[in-house]
């Protein structure tokens, strides 16, 4: 119920915007799906992955609705991005427990740091369709590029996370 509201209230208060690096239609149909895979149990580090996408994509909307009230200073897309990202400590208050462990040189919780590393992919990935639009004269190779190179790039990451988990399945955690 909790979720539908969410998404009700994104919904309500979205508005068009010329340049978006994201459509409402796939930041809805993320939000949604993140509770669908919860509940079949997938691996939480593979939600945690797209996630971090949902979240850095709202950063982007907020950056596009800073850009239409015209507020600027000096640092706002990396701040409105930070913030957006950071919005998962949210769910560390009632949803989850911090659990630091040992990933790679970092002691961190796994479910964050594939929160943060799918927000990160995201940002790459629509950097990199941007540097490849620019060396292809400002046109984009093939219908939906945009979408299509973000996605891949989740997908891939979610695949690896599927294969080489860092969490546990949510059926198992939570007893679905």
């Amino acid at each position: 119920m909790v979720m539908f509201i969410t998404l009700a209230l994104l919904l309500v208060l979205s508005t068009p915007v010329l340049a978006n690096p994201a459509c409402a239609v796939c930041t809805v149909a993320i939000a949604a799906s993140l509770e669908i895979a919860r509940y079949f149990g997938v691996d939480d580090s593979v939600i945690g992955v797209w996630a971090g996408a949902f979240l850095a994509i709202l950063g982007y909307w907020m950056i596009a609705w800073f850009d239409k009230k015209k507020w600027n200073f000096p640092g706002r897309d990396f701040w409105l991005i930070s913030v957006s990202v950071a919005m998962i400590g949210f769910m560390y208050i009632k949803e989850l427990v911090y659990n630091p462990e040992p990933i790679l040189i970092f002691f961190i919780d796994p479910f964050l740091f594939s929160v943060i590393l799918g927000a990160v992919t995201l940002i790459l990935a629509n950097n990199f369709y941007q540097w490849m639009k620019a060396k292809n004269g400002g046109h984009a190779h093939f219908p939906f590029e945009k979408v299509a190179v973000p996605v891949l790039a989740l997908a891939l990451l979610s695949v690896y996370f599927n294969y080489y988990p860092l969490c546990q399945k949510a059926n198992e955690l939570y007893n679905f």
